[in-house]
């Protein structure tokens, strides 16, 4: 039952190339940084990624864009990577964009042993009726493209009557292994995630056939709430202890600033509007 491993090096070892990861975090905030840069220097390559975005230039997942170690990504918002939007329209990146709200239903899906589902999103658009780019070639062409998804018609009992609305069938995600990051955690794989680290994390857990945590801090068996588990320890295979400097090192993806209230005129402090931060 105690699946904590040694290192981070040591849980992605036998992550092989061209294997799927799913991903927690959004922005950079619950990211599972420790690991993505075990996977990083172990030359992992040819990886596809199923991950809300894909980090920032320098950080997360960006730094496996950055070496050139993705050659797919699922998400559904990527506009803070300017390398992400270079690879992607020279052709060296396949991105199949979705939804966000169909992206997380997709991998709770895959983790519930539900191999599909039916979703309004996307109804009447190229979501459904197929055409998204998906990979270009050098030259600005499309050479991959989505394909038509089923749609289904359901009548609906409601006040005013039966209402027919169009779904469209989105397929759930399974993925080789899942990364991601917990505030706390115990030997038996059980977790807790702090404030907005509670996004993907979750369902990324979920829908890896081996789950991998990164946890700030390691705790022992019955030291948890029950109530209080995000991420149950059956979904999870290897925990990893992090560091106290490792856990401390959280990127802020994008910092605004705003005039202090009482400070003199044109003083400037951090808000609290800032991305990254949480956990």
């Amino acid at each position: 039952m105690d699946k904590v491993v040694s290192s981070a090096a040591a849980a992605v070892a036998d992550i092989p190339d061209g294997a799927t990861l799913a991903v927690g975090g959004f922005g950079l905030c619950g990211i599972p940084s420790v690991l993505i840069e075990a996977v990083l220097e172990a030359g992992t390559t040819d990886l596809e990624a199923v991950s809300n975005n894909c980090g920032v230039d320098e950080w997360g997942l960006g730094r496996l864009l950055f070496e050139k170690r993705l050659r797919r990504m699922i998400s559904s918002y990527v506009g803070e990577n300017k390398e992400f939007a270079r690879q992607y329209l020279s052709g060296e990146l396949e991105v199949e964009l979705t939804p966000q709200g169909t992206l997380a239903e997709r991998m709770r899906a895959g983790g519930s042993g539900i191999p599909g589902f039916y979703t309004a999103t996307g109804v009447g658009t190229q979501v459904a009726e197929g055409g998204l780019p998906w990979k270009y070639d050098d030259a600005g062409n499309v050479v991959v493209a989505s394909p038509p998804k089923e749609t289904k018609v359901f009548a609906t009992a409601t006040s005013d009557g039966v209402v027919e609305k169009e779904y469209v069938l989105e397929e759930a995600i399974v993925a080789d292994f899942g990364l991601v990051r917990a505030w706390k955690g115990d030997r038996h794989g059980n977790l807790i995630y702090r404030q907005s680290s509670r996004n993907f994390n979750p369902l990324a857990a979920m829908c890896g056939r081996v789950t991998i945590a990164e946890v700030e801090e390691l705790v022992e068996p019955g030291e948890l709430d029950p109530n209080d588990i995000h991420t149950p320890g059956v979904y999870v295979q290897r925990v990893v202890a992090l560091t106290p400097e490792q856990a401390a090192d959280k990127r802020i993806e994008k910092t605004t600033t705003r005039p202090r209230p009482d400070s003199t005129e044109g003083a400037l402090v951090d808000d609290a509007a800032t991305h990254g931060l949480g956990g």
